[in-house]
């Protein structure tokens, strides 16, 4: 089945994440992972990487960015490490779903949707990077 981890070293520019998608879809695909658990995955992805190239660092200069997908047993592990400001997005207060739109305050549902579509999802802040770790059980079939 060949290496269980795909590492990809990408640079703060939005036009990385097409890039990132094509990986992880052919890393997935590769190991039969569901397509619905590589487009979870995606969404996530691209979620985070979309608000950390976005607003994450204080300067224009060139920033890398790791990825890593790994399958560990029956869960797909990706994390993510930058060093954009500190930054804990699972600290944001969680958004309000229940004022009509426009009394909502902005921001906050895309934490929210990452919360939502992975298992588990987990930020620690070390040797000047932040490192956000997603996972997601592998379901045998479609979800």
């Amino acid at each position: 089945m060949g290496d269980e981890r795909l590492t990809l070293r990408i640079v703060n520019d939005l036009a990385e994440l097409t890039r990132v998608a094509a990986s992880v879809d052919a890393f997935c695909a590769a190991r039969a992972i569901p397509p619905d658990c590589a487009f979870k995955l995606n969404l996530a992805l691209e979620e985070l990487l979309t608000n950390t190239i976005s607003y994450g660092f204080d300067d224009a200069g060139r920033h890398e960015i790791a990825v890593t997908v790994a399958l560990i047993g029956g869960e797909i592990v990706a994390e993510i490490g930058d060093d954009a400001r500190p930054f804990d997005p699972l600290q944001a207060p969680p958004p309000d779903l229940d004022s009509p739109l426009e009394e909502r305050r902005v921001g906050g549902l895309g934490v929210y949707l990452v919360k939502t579509l992975m298992d588990a999802v987990a930020y620690d802040r070390r040797d000047g990077r932040n490192h956000m770790t997603l996972r997601k059980r592998v379901a045998a079939g479609p979800e």
